[in-house]
């Protein structure tokens, strides 16, 4: 891992803070409208706020806007992704406008515009040691997985590009990956995995 550059250990991060804020500011009337709408169409509350693992696995809550309903069956049990996942949550995960709140991730130093996807806590105990190494870096707001595939495909490719990511940063790869993202949300390619309409869950190496 090429931790110990100018690039990794000072310029990132101070792209990172830059970015973030300046994209929280000239972006505040997006957040707001797509607020007010989330609170129309899917009720309170309006942030999706869930805990994952960053750098050198600490936890940190992770924040989105919400794309599902909260309906659930005669037991009090949540339906299942398929039946929440309305047609407007679609066109927010689809456009990546669910995930700009977390530019305050970013801004706060939980997260990095570019590194590993934060996965789900649960995964913790199921990495091996080379998964394990996603977690050497801030988790990102898009990372090499995400376009080359995003969700659609497979743990194994995403945990590999991830180590090949983590082994390899660089200003240029950044870079290349922060404008593929572009590319890839104007295209919508792989929001969603084969096996399921968000991505399937990850039970382990077989």
């Amino acid at each position: 891992m090429k931790n110990n550059t100018i690039y990794t250990r000072f310029i990132k991060r101070l792209l990172d803070i830059l970015l973030s804020g300046i994209a929280l500011v000239v972006l505040s009337p997006v957040l707001v409208i797509v607020a007010i709408l989330v609170r129309t169409k899917l009720g309170s509350p309006v942030i999706f706020q869930q805990k994952r693992p960053g750098l050198n696995e600490k936890i940190f809550t992770m924040k989105k806007f919400r794309t599902m309903t909260s309906e659930t069956d005669d037991q009090g049990n949540l339906l299942s992704d398929e039946i929440r996942l309305t047609k407007f949550g679609k066109i927010l995960r689809s456009t990546s406008l669910d995930e700009l709140p977390e530019l305050w991730n970013i801004f706060k130093g939980d997260m990095s515009i570019v590194g590993p996807r934060p996965l789900l806590v649960e995964y913790l105990p199921l990495y091996n040691e080379e998964q394990r190494q996603r977690h050497l870096v801030r988790p990102g707001l898009t990372g090499w997985a995400q376009v080359n595939g995003r969700n659609a495909i497979s743990w194994i490719e995403k945990f590999k590009l991830d180590c090949q990511y983590v082994n390899n940063i660089t200003f240029k790869q950044d870079l290349l990956i922060f404008f593929l993202t572009i590319k890839r949300v104007f295209v919508k390619e792989g929001i969603s995995s084969e096996a399921s309409v968000t991505n399937e869950k990850f039970e382990g190496d077989e």
